[in-house]
């Protein structure tokens, strides 16, 4: 943290051709952000001056040699290397790839060591960044081997917050993958990010089942019957607040959602399409269960739009947020955990 007690955000750019650097400029053109967090961005001075011209974007920025020179007040860019990558908005490049990844990795770097706060990862397309030293299918696999952790994938909007048992995996190994051993590490994690990073004491958290109607008493596959309703008991008679399995496609649309603080969906587009229908713009990516703390908006590169300037910030700007509100609630528990004698008050659930 800067002297003034400031969150020291990093920020990685994500791929050059996407719509990445316009959203992170864009919030921070706003310089009321800078009254937030001193924000720390892993690229060069002359990829951030090329970007913010082709954009258009009228804001002044701080080149400095590494993240443990940057000043409060300011938009501090670390110069992370010294070539002048081609930008072609619109198009997945390797370069485009390989300078996301540069980024990535400086600003981990700098997670680890503790030279910045917190971290907000802009859009990167999962096929250009593959490479022989990465072979991961998303930020998410690479920051839990980084930080040796057990990560879930959590998308949060205001009170929505949504995880997923299996995040990028094909549809067709999903019901392999799930195991009584995944289902229970990933309650467990959601349980203890509720309590650590979002303040709720007694969290409740719902599961979908894995089949259609919760496989119908076995019409329709027996895994939710097997796997998900052994682990749900085991863990509910241990003092944890888990329910379910609930059937996926009413379970939204009747709002049940609103009644649990957290809600794990069996795979990705049976957790995202519901919840990016409720929040799109808003919602932000967050990988609960590290031992740093990682944000990142919740749309894509979005080629279609990249460089013509409409590309809407406000998830970016939400994921800012809501990595800070993390860090801080994060730093409180902790305190509480080293001081178990120190009053809480705690949040109600939602």
């Amino acid at each position: 943290m800067g002297e003034n007690g400031k969150i020291k955000l990093g920020i990685s750019i994500g791929d050059l051709n996407g719509i990445g650097c316009e959203v992170a400029l864009k919030t921070f053109e706003d310089k009321r952000m800078l009254d937030f967090c001193t924000p720390v961005l892993f690229a060069s001075n002359k990829t951030i001056s090329f970007q913010k011209n082709a954009l258009n974007l009228n804001l002044t920025f701080n080149g400095i040699p590494s993240a443990d020179k940057a000043l409060d007040g300011k938009l501090n860019v670390v110069n992370v290397w010294k070539e002048s990558p081609k930008t072609e908005f619109g198009k997945a490049t390797d370069e485009g790839g390989k300078f996301a990844i540069k980024s990535l990795r400086a600003a981990v770097e700098a997670l680890k060591t503790g030279v910045i706060d917190t971290l907000v990862t802009a859009p990167i397309n999962k096929n250009n960044v593959q490479a022989d030293d990465f072979k991961f299918p998303g930020h998410t696999d690479y920051l839990a081997q980084e930080f040796d952790g057990e990560s879930l994938m959590l998308m949060v909007s205001e009170g929505l917050r949504v995880g997923l048992l299996t995040d990028h995996i094909a549809v067709k190994d999903v019901a392999v993958a799930i195991t009584q051993k995944l289902v229970r590490n990933k309650i467990q994690i959601m349980a203890k990010t509720l309590r650590m990073d979002f303040g709720l004491r007694k969290p409740k958290i719902a599961l979908l089942g894995i089949n259609p109607h919760t496989g119908d008493n076995g019409t329709i596959g027996n895994e939710d019957q097997k796997i998900i309703m052994p682990v749900i008991k085991e863990l509910f008679d241990k003092g944890e607040m888990v329910y379910g399995p609930y059937a996926a496609d009413s379970f939204f649309g009747s709002k049940n959602h609103e009644k649990f603080d957290g809600i794990l969906a069996a795979y990705h587009d049976q957790g995202l399409i519901p919840f990016k229908t409720l929040s799109f713009g808003k919602g932000v990516n967050f990988t609960a269960g590290l031992s740093k703390v990682r944000t990142s908006p919740d749309h894509g590169t979005a080629y279609e739009i990249a460089g013509q300037g409409k590309a809407d910030e406000g998830s970016f700007k939400e994921a800012v947020f809501l990595a800070l509100q993390v860090f801080k609630n994060r730093r409180e528990y902790q305190e509480l955990v080293s001081n178990p004698l120190k009053k809480q008050t705690p949040k109600k659930s939602a």
